[in-house]
């Protein structure tokens, strides 16, 4: 039994030291971390401190040189044209797209004479529909007239009859106002069934499709036999589409209502196409979208062969401009607890000193950064270098 026991506390004794040597171990490791950080943020506290006492020193005592000069690169501050731009993406539409639909309620394609691809003009037959019982209507109407004008010849040769019995004493006044009453209700008659001649005429010509644009056939998904309403769960049967008159469309964030309007210069990008253009605001949309929570704006394009609706565009446009303006490099401009600065460099007893200026900012462009006030024309600023030079240090300009 001894010889049992024994190795089983040797091996829990064992055990035990090693749990003990691995808490130690993550202990130190911890420990270390710890102190890392304490360093590195005293470090940063002390060289703040640094860069805060050189500056006071410098201050009362210019010929102190309590740090190395500081090699940098500068620019002239002039003033430029600025401008801001939206850029977003829109497509290609055209002025003129009509798909084309019957006046009626459709019908049976009884003849085709038009295909994809293929130009066509405004009021060009297109399609023939099933027109069978719209011309027997006209047919029977167009009987009835007839029935009616003979009667109406009639009662007229009757009327005068009766008139010149009447002119000579005989008949009586009844006779007379009837036969005058016999005139007057087929003449009636004859303008309805007129009206209805034109009315049935009008029906029967609704199965003639026109086109109401000149263009291009577009689409033409329609076959004899087929019936024909316009507009199918596929898409519309006959697409007409005119690209002389050309336009891009856009929407535009809600935040920019105040800026953007009709007149607006557009700058009109076609990636696919590689064709740039310039054109103006169009139209804006005098509502806001619930979804998107932009409004539409458009604007023309030249007519363009090269150019199809649809197509991917993209738009700058121009909602912010300001002539003679300063604008300087967005990295240049620095933040502190006190605000936005720049630092530029001033020439003091013959040296080149480092400058600190809060300034005040404008629009952004791209990198380019309107400047309200802060600096002015003729500054030099720091572009290289800034962010580790303070108040008052010598600089030294890189050749």
């Amino acid at each position: 039994m001894k010889q049992y026991i024994l190795p089983l506390l040797t091996a829990s004794l064992f055990l035990y030291s090693c749990s003990d040597s691995k808490k130690d171990s993550n202990a130190a490791i911890n420990d270390k971390k710890l102190q890392i950080e304490k360093l590195k943020k005293d470090n940063e506290k002390n060289s703040a401190e640094v860069a805060k006492l050189q500056a006071e020193l410098l201050k009362l005592d210019p010929n102190s040189n309590p740090s190395k000069v500081k090699l940098v690169a500068t620019a002239p501050v002039t003033r430029q044209d600025f401008n801001h731009y939206i850029d977003l993406q829109g497509t290609v539409d055209a002025e003129n797209i009509s798909y084309i639909s019957p006046r009626g309620m459709g019908g049976q394609v009884k003849a085709v004479y038009v295909k994809q691809g293929d130009r066509v003009k405004k009021g060009q037959l297109l399609l023939k529909l099933d027109d069978v019982i719209q011309r027997q209507q006209v047919t029977s109407v167009r009987q009835q007239a007839e029935g009616i004008k003979t009667q109406l010849a009639l009662a007229k040769s009757l009327a005068q009859r009766q008139q010149n019995l009447w002119n000579q004493g005989i008949g009586t006044e009844v006779q007379l106002l009837t036969a005058k009453t016999n005139v007057t209700s087929l003449e009636n008659q004859l303008q309805q069934v007129n009206e209805q001649v034109k009315l049935t005429q009008e029906q029967l010509n609704t199965a003639n499709v026109y086109s109401d644009v000149s263009g291009v056939a577009d689409v033409v998904n329609i076959r004899v036999g087929e019936s024909f309403s316009g507009m199918t769960v596929a898409g519309p049967q006959i697409k007409i589409v005119n690209t002389s008159q050309l336009k891009v469309v856009g929407s535009i964030p809600e935040n920019y209502l105040g800026s953007v309007q009709k007149g607006t210069p557009v700058v009109v990008n076609l990636p696919d196409g590689s064709k740039t253009f310039n054109s103006t605001v169009s139209f804006v949309g005098a509502s806001i979208d619930l979804v998107n929570r932009g409004f539409v704006v458009e604007a023309k394009l030249p007519a363009d062969p090269a150019i199809k609706p649809n197509q991917i565009a993209n738009l700058r446009i121009r909602d912010y401009s300001s002539p003679a303006t300063i604008a300087i490099p967005l990295n240049t401009l620095q933040n502190d607890e006190k605000g936005k600065f720049v630092m530029i460099a001033v020439t003091e007893n013959g040296k080149l000193i480092a400058r600190k200026r809060p300034v005040v900012i404008g629009m952004l462009n791209d990198d380019l950064l309107e400047i309200k006030s802060g600096i002015k024309e003729g500054d030099v600023l720091v572009t290289e270098g800034f962010a580790s030079i303070y108040e008052g240090q010598q600089l030294t300009v890189a050749k």
